[in-house]
């Protein structure tokens, strides 16, 4: 159940290859003036999908003209693509590894659940985990809402309440979470957690000396120790207390893995609260969960998380069915083009929002958005410049190309945030 730190505390098509007569890599940081680009045609997303038996479809997902909606094209585009069910994927070789370490040391006990539909309730993303009302992971800035009562879920924890009121008292969820976010080599706005969750009866823990929670505690430590010895080896470890709002006690996980100490997975004893809500009374339980794209990054040796969307063979070749931590070999390096936006903001804009209009336009091929400068004038009025990065991971980009996208990013940015371009 539990939620990658950022979130916690914050609560946190490919164009064709074909060849171009001027590449940026002899201009990393392009000076060729913009010009208005040709409007380009997309060919439509599906408009139906189909998860776990749930049909999707589009129109009920993006609205537009409706001010409760803020997913966008490129977000829906992700729905149902579920790399982590790909066998040959790092995140499904990773999700399967898990699995594996599960089976053989609780045998038959765990359910395994990973096509649920990403569509929930605001009430099974945040009000059955008992985030507060005034939480700021809540907010249209953080979170995709379809309208005020229905979400993208964040987490694989919103399918908790479900499944403890269905009887399970075993379970591992996998499955793709959206939340709107910064752009870098490590952030994107979908990736893949898995939560694992365990319930105690009053037996089990009557044959233990200490008490519930403490039994709990020490379970789910060793059997999250022994996780993390299955995939990264005998590495050193340290728990640190922290603070979820649905666990107490709770804690993170860390490993000593070359050189540097690394945040592994979150983890707790679950509220009673939420246990007595959904029938489990006089019970114990504990619940941790996990980013695949985290781990899978260090164990592949993958350094952008674009690639994960990756479909070219020079990468997805790379990776068998049951092959953890096949490091990845570099097919490509091309430089990045750099353009400097600088505008006036109003009390309204959010850096959340400044990157949902970039990806919205450049896709997979901007690479970061940064501050660069910012100041307060006189006036009052705050100015900032942002640095964006054009990198695609496949090919070079024209100066061209560079230039149509960094146009449609101003007029957009001028436009929909209502922020006024220096």
């Amino acid at each position: 159940m539990l939620i990658q730190r950022t979130y916690a505390r914050a609560l946190t098509a490919r164009p064709p290859l074909i060849p171009f007569k001027s590449f940026t890599q002899s201009l990393p940081f392009s000076s060729a003036p913009l010009t208005k680009p040709h409007k380009k045609h997309y060919p439509p997303l599906a408009a139906l999908l189909e998860i776990g038996g749930v049909k999707i479809a589009k129109d009920d997902v993006v609205k537009e003209g409706d001010p409760t909606n803020n997913i966008p094209d490129t977000i829906f585009s992700k729905i149902g693509l579920q790399l982590h069910r790909r066998d040959r994927h790092p995140i499904g070789i990773l999700k399967n590894a898990i699995y594996e370490y599960f089976d053989e040391k609780h045998e038959g006990k765990f359910v395994k659940f990973d096509d649920l539909c990403p569509i929930v309730s605001v009430k099974q993303n945040f009000d059955d985990v008992l985030v507060p009302a005034d939480h700021v992971s809540r907010s249209y800035n953080d979170t995709y809402y379809v309208d005020a009562q229905t979400v993208l879920r964040c987490h694989t924890s919103a399918h908790q309440a479900e499944l403890l009121r269905k009887g399970h008292t075993h379970f591992l969820v996998t499955g793709d979470v959206y939340r709107r976010d910064s752009i870098d080599s490590t952030h994107y706005p979908v990736f893949h957690q898995m939560e694992g969750f365990r319930v105690f009866s009053k037996d089990d823990c009557g044959r233990s000396d200490m008490d519930a929670t403490s039994h709990a505690a020490a379970d789910l430590k060793k059997s999250l120790e022994g996780l993390a010895q299955h995939l990264f080896g005998a590495v050193e470890m340290r728990w640190v207390d922290t603070y979820f709002p649905f666990t107490n006690p709770s804690f993170e996980l860390e490993i000593f893995f070359q050189e540097n100490w690394m945040e592994v997975l979150g983890c707790g004893v679950t509220e009673q609260e939420i246990l007595k809500r959904n029938g489990r009374t006089d019970c114990v339980a504990w619940a941790f969960g996990l980013g695949l794209e985290r781990l899978a990054m260090v164990l592949f040796d993958i350094p952008d998380i674009r690639l994960f969307w990756s479909t070219d063979e020079r990468f997805t070749s790379q990776f068998s069915k049951g092959q953890l931590g096949a490091k990845f070999k570099p097919f490509s390096k091309f430089p990045p083009c750099y353009k400097d936006m600088s505008f006036w903001i109003n009390e309204s804009f959010t850096e959340n929002n400044l990157c949902e209009v970039v990806r919205g336009i450049a896709g997979d091929l901007v690479e970061e958005v940064k501050l660069i400068d910012n100041f307060t004038n006189k006036k009052g009025m705050t100015s900032h410049c942002y640095r964006i990065a054009y990198r695609s991971m496949e090919r070079s980009l024209t100066d061209d190309e560079i230039n149509q996208l960094q146009w449609r990013v101003r007029e957009t940015v001028e436009n929909k945030l209502n922020v006024i371009l220096r």
